[in-house]
């Protein structure tokens, strides 16, 4: 029956399944002698336009089939070559692949209706039957499956993003580091913080391990930025020092074979990061001091105040100078104490809300010291004083945060 075209129609109510406002274009292929779709387009109740084009064959209608047509209309009749002639459903698939972005529907004549019904499992937004058509009903079925496409679109593009999400989660908690730290008596404590919105990494790195002897290093760094890019030659960088700690460097040799890595590896001359390695003595007493570039980590005994480590033999972060030296410098921990090394996210942020000065790391000292008399200690200590700091700042910290402590009881 041919779809006539409908008369003047006063404003109502627009159903709730069709888009409300707009123009769309519907491509009818179909092989119909009696030419069932006589006008060039249709209006609906709402005033809405759809302008139907028909194509007699899908060759025909892959021509037709440009990026302002939104609806497709598949005759389930369309004759098919011998090579197609045992899958009735041919033409639709055909059309689902070569139009992936498109609302598809299927026409078919209500003795079909099972075959009506697998074309809307095998993708089809919805079928329609010959015997009842008549251009209201095709007008509303057009915009319900434009919307629904729109709606199936969006939900794949939200699943898509919820995988690359948790894979992407995956992948940097894979990257964060394990302490290995087997038969040493020092406490392992760290926290993290990334300045990027939704990120597990930033360009803030470090690491801990103990080398056969017994000698435990620690490692805290930063490399300049805060995007991805920066996350991935941070975490080359922590990689690379371990690997180098366990072959036996340390102190300058160490890092100056860092700054080799770092050169080779930065997307541009004007990368740097700062680095601060420590190493501990067997015993647990002394420790081997370098700094590149980076804050001194602070030192808390038990009756003391606590202090900054050396700083004024430290040298230039890594890349800013081809022959640079980092000297290592020897200090003294004591029988019971608490070693803190942090990046400057911990320390650059306000001392009291937007426009203060900067915390400063005179205003950590304080801050640690206060929180270590009122008794906190490893990870309580760690997530206090971020918390603090952020608290102090009046917000969000915009810079990645690295903290790490290494705590040994006295004997």
């Amino acid at each position: 029956m041919p779809v006539p075209a409908p008369l003047p129609a006063q404003r109502q109510r627009v159903n709730a399944l069709d888009v409300s406002s707009g123009d769309l274009t519907l491509l009818v292929i179909e092989d119909d002698p009696a030419g069932t779709f006589t006008v060039p387009e249709l209006v609906d109740a709402a005033g809405g336009r759809v302008r139907i084009r028909t194509a007699r064959n899908l060759t025909e209608a892959e021509r037709l089939l440009t990026d302002d047509v939104h609806c497709v209309l598949v005759d389930l009749d369309l004759p098919t070559d011998a090579r197609r002639a045992e899958d009735p459903l041919a033409p639709l698939r055909h059309v689902l692949r070569v139009a992936p972005r498109h609302a598809v529907l299927a026409l078919a004549t209500s003795e079909r209706a099972e075959l009506a019904a697998e074309a809307v499992r095998a993708g089809a937004q919805d079928r329609l039957f010959r015997e009842e058509l008549d251009g209201p009903l095709l007008s509303r079925a057009i915009r319900y499956a434009v919307e629904r496409k729109r709606a199936d679109s969006v939900q794949v593009k939200l699943a898509e993003s919820r995988l690359r999400a948790q894979e992407n989660a995956r992948l940097e908690r894979g990257l964060l580091p394990t302490p290995l730290l087997q038969g040493s008596d020092l406490r392992f404590a760290a926290r993290y913080r990334p300045g990027r919105s939704r990120a597990l990494l930033g360009g803030d790195f470090y690491d801990t391990v103990r080398t056969p002897d017994g000698t435990v290093h620690a490692m805290i760094g930063d490399v300049c930025g805060h995007g991805p890019d920066e996350a991935a030659l941070g975490v080359e960088l922590r990689i690379a020092w371990r690997a180098l700690t366990f072959a036996g460097l340390c102190g300058d040799e160490l890092l100056s074979t860092l700054q080799r890595v770092l050169e080779h590896e930065r997307e541009s001359d004007e990368i740097f990061a700062t680095l601060c390695t420590v190493d501990i003595a067997p015993d647990g007493r002394r420790a081997g001091l370098c700094l590149a570039g980076h804050p001194a980590p602070l030192l808390a005994r038990p009756g003391w105040a606590a202090q900054l480590l050396p700083y004024e033999d430290g040298g230039p972060a890594l890349g800013l100078l081809p022959r640079a030296r980092w000297p290592r410098r020897q200090v003294e921990l004591g029988g019971a104490w608490s070693l803190m090394m942090y990046t400057d996210g911990l320390i650059e942020g306000r001392s009291a809300g937007p426009g203060s000065p900067r915390l400063g790391q005179e205003g950590m000292v304080e801050m640690i010291d206060r929180q270590l008399a009122r008794g906190m200690g490893g990870e309580e200590l760690l997530e206090a004083a971020v918390a603090e700091v952020r608290e102090l700042n009046g917000g969000e910290l915009t810079d990645d945060v690295a903290v790490l402590l290494l705590d040994r009881a006295g004997r």
